[in-house]
């Protein structure tokens, strides 16, 4: 397949080639996971236990749901007609 026929039929990217939404999906999964890692470890150091938990929990959560309503939730998955 030619270059143009490849971005005609959606297969432009590859799987190492860096975009804008893989890059958007790295740093929400960075924020994520380790921003509130550190940020409930530092809370904790500082004797705010508690809102450290809360702190990862709403971090983390905020992560996962954001990873579903904006990559899987607008993917057709349906099995053939």
């Amino acid at each position: 397949m030619t270059d143009d026929t490849r971005q005609e039929h959606g297969e432009g990217g590859g799987l190492f080639e860096l975009t804008r939404d893989k890059l958007l999906l790295a740093a929400l999964l960075f924020v994520g996971i380790a921003g509130s890692g550190i940020a409930r470890r530092l809370l904790g150091e500082l004797g705010y236990n508690d809102l450290g938990a809360l702190v990862f929990v709403l971090g983390y959560g905020g992560m996962i749901l954001t990873l579903w309503y904006v990559w899987i939730r607008p993917m057709d998955i349906s099995g053939p007609d």
